[in-house]
């Protein structure tokens, strides 16, 4: 099953133990801007993925379901 960006930004803050706002702070976008990617209310611009790709340490195309945690391509 394919998870959104939304939800795997979720599952990522989560598992670094950080609430929106200490993300948002890490980002320089509001609380609430988190809040909407987690939710799919709004995509983040393609620099704002960047950023959260290499804080997390994950692939942009992880992040966009275009591969898996183990870096095989999803077709």
């Amino acid at each position: 099953m394919h998870k959104t960006f939304g939800k795997k930004l979720k599952e990522l803050r989560q598992e670094k133990g950080l609430r929106q706002v200490d993300l948002s702070v890490t980002m320089s976008v509001s609380k609430t801007t988190i809040c909407q990617w987690e939710t799919s209310k709004q995509e983040p611009c393609l620099e704002d993925l960047v950023k959260l790709a290499r804080f997390f340490k994950v692939s942009a195309d992880y992040l966009l379901d275009l591969e898996d945690e183990f870096g095989n391509k999803i077709l």
